[in-house]
């Protein structure tokens, strides 16, 4: 998008919008409903960053959630050579399973989180960490992934997990993976990275598993 300014004629580029947009990338089976699996995409004037990958294919250690799987790589509206990096908010299996598409991209998760996927029993699905191609970029502790895009930690549903908080244009966005799982979680925060997401103020949270991002009570 362009606009005039007000003097001259000459019209000057506005700068790229940051922009988030989920994408649908698998259902679990959960107490008898289906529970979507989103992943994140945001869009930098810098680059464009995939936050989780979801899944790409059943494994017998899930099959009681009998998971319906939408891999990025199958949608044809999803540019897997257009990302430049990806994050990950934990290494759970609904949030790793699609790292092998993204051979040789930087991987951001948290040192902890990784230490823990690959060194603990029944933790995930330790097969769709170790993809080969997949390059992690452990981090400890806050990171500015992009001007404007920073990974926090947010202990709680994982010990290492981590959110994204995407600031631009006046506005607060906060890409949340399953720091908190239902919008419950947010409105009464018991962890501390739901804590933490609420102290930051954003104007909206994406989450994993809901359908639309939680925004806090108006008064």
């Amino acid at each position: 998008m362009v606009t005039s300014t007000d003097t001259g004629d000459e019209e000057t580029p506005e700068p790229s919008p940051v922009t988030v947009t989920p994408v649908l990338a698998a259902e679990l089976l959960v107490e008898d409903g289906r529970m979507p699996v989103y992943v994140h995409v945001i869009d930098h004037p810098e680059g464009r960053v995939l936050v989780d990958t979801g899944m790409t294919r059943l494994h017998p250690a899930v099959a009681d959630m009998d998971p319906r799987v939408f891999p990025l790589d199958s949608q044809p509206d999803f540019d897997v050579a257009g990302i430049d990096m990806v994050v990950n908010t934990h290494l759970h299996f609904d949030h790793c399973g699609g790292n092998h598409l993204f051979p040789d991209r930087p991987t951001y998760v948290q040192r902890r989180e990784l230490d823990d996927a690959l060194g603990q029993d029944d933790y995930t699905i330790r097969d769709w960490v170790q993809a080969p191609g997949v390059q992690y970029v452990p981090v400890d502790g806050p990171h500015e992934l992009l001007p404007g895009i920073r990974l926090v930690p947010a202990p709680g549903h994982t010990p290492g997990s981590q959110v994204v908080v995407v600031e631009a244009g006046g506005r607060s966005v906060v890409i949340a993976g399953d720091t908190a799982v239902f919008f419950s979680e947010l409105d009464e925060p018991r962890t501390e990275g739901q804590r933490l997401i609420r102290d930051l103020d954003p104007d909206e949270v994406w989450l994993s598993h809901e359908h639309e991002p939680w925004r806090p009570p108006t008064e």
